[in-house]
């Protein structure tokens, strides 16, 4: 086994669990729940997180530590009861996220929902917002906008629940360019579009060979995301099926052996050469290592935080679902969660943890770790499905 990377956590706490029966190597990031559905979410008598989870929370939310334990507690009854409050809803299901102010799971019902509707979605624990379009209509609304050819100005668009339309961003200097008001004028011609503008365009965070704890294709360095039996989940705009992977220390780790970009953005990585897998994301020092217990997916609204070989442990909020987005090179990527957590170059693939449950793996965004900026990620469960692979879990 090459060099132990589990030194943040004391990992002596962590390896009690009998199911972790493997000591990782490199900076594996990890999560759990089978292949092709997520994991029950974790019982209430465990701690929402870790005391390092809980110190970044309050860092980057400005929260008190028992504000930071409550939202984790608010965002995990949320996670648990959307399922039942979409089912509840039926047709006139609008979208949902977690409303951090309120504390609660917000769904939107359309407005011709019958009283039995609300009911049955209120006594879920939901709180309910009545909008003008379902779920449905916004959801064919952007399914027209994504057969469009974006230009570069166009950096993504995306179904906003709350706002109850499907919101375009533009970069704001190219706002006048003809070709972006021919598509914003074809985009609106598909349903209930709005437009916003934004600084700049995303880019994907691949960088050249640095130091740090990363894995490398070549020259170009990326993150490793979650563990999985017999590998790792990564992005795909970081090696092509069949390249070869080396770890942090140059030694040999495995090889692609499947990678999808653009149109989609992931890709696993199989390990071998006495690397091992753990499901534990990485906190580099910043926080504690942590152990993931699952992969239910975290509404809009909900905190999130991010590890990176490059900008190590940042936190924000999930942003939206499922937004198409333009990237500067012109490749366009489907079906990723936008955050307005920060990274930078070599962050590419690394893991999207909320609370203790796995979210996705980095493939782009805006900005950096200074000034700030939003990112994307690849949502886990699809990589999981896509490829057959069951997730390494604690």
């Amino acid at each position: 086994m090459r060099r132990s990377r589990l030194r943040h956590l004391g990992l002596a706490g962590l390896l009690v669990l009998g199911s972790l029966t493997a000591v990782g190597t490199l900076p594996a990031s990890a999560a759990d729940a089978p292949a092709h559905s997520p994991s029950s979410p974790s019982s209430s008598s465990e701690q929402p997180a870790s005391a390092g989870l809980l110190d970044a929370l309050q860092r980057d939310f400005g929260l008190t530590r028992a504000e930071a334990e409550d939202r984790l507690a608010a965002e995990r009854d949320a996670t648990g009861i959307e399922p039942a409050a979409r089912r509840a809803a039926g047709k006139a299901y609008g979208g949902s996220w977690f409303d951090a102010g309120a504390q609660r799971l917000t769904v939107a019902v359309t407005s011709d929902a019958a009283p039995s509707t609300l009911r049955a979605v209120r006594a879920t624990g939901a709180q309910v917002r009545t909008v003008e379009h379902s779920a449905q209509r916004l959801d064919a609304a952007k399914a027209r906008v994504d057969r469009l050819d974006a230009p570069a100005g166009v950096s993504g668009w995306r179904v906003d629940q709350a706002a109850n339309r499907v919101v375009v961003d533009v970069v704001d200097d190219e706002r006048a360019d003809n070709d972006v008001r021919r598509f914003v004028r074809q985009a609106r011609e598909a349903g209930p579009v709005t437009v916003r503008t934004v600084a700049s365009a995303p880019r994907t965070f691949a960088a050249g060979t640095v130091g740090g704890d990363p894995y490398y294709t070549g020259n170009v360095r990326c993150s490793i995301g979650f563990s999985v039996h017999g590998g790792f989940v990564t992005a795909g705009h970081c090696g092509r099926a069949g390249a070869g992977v080396s770890g942090w220390d140059r030694s040999y780790i495995g090889t692609f052996q499947g990678s999808s970009f653009p149109d989609n953005d992931y890709a696993w990585v199989s390990v071998g050469s006495g690397w091992w897998t753990v499901p534990v994301v990485l906190g580099w020092g910043t926080v504690s290592d942590q152990l993931v217990r699952g992969s239910n997916v975290a509404p809009v609204g909900a905190s999130i935080c991010r590890s990176g070989s490059t900008t190590h442990w940042h936190c924000g909020t999930v942003l939206a679902h499922n937004e198409t987005v333009n990237y500067s090179d012109g490749s366009v990527v489907r079906q990723l969660t936008k955050t307005s957590v920060c990274a930078e170059g070599g962050d590419s693939g690394g893991s999207f943890i909320s609370g203790d449950q796995a979210q996705g793996v980095t493939s782009g965004g805006w900005g950096n770790c200074s000034s700030g900026g939003e990112t994307w990620f690849q949502p886990v469960n699809e990589i999981l499905n896509r490829y057959g692979l069951t997730l390494h879990t604690a």
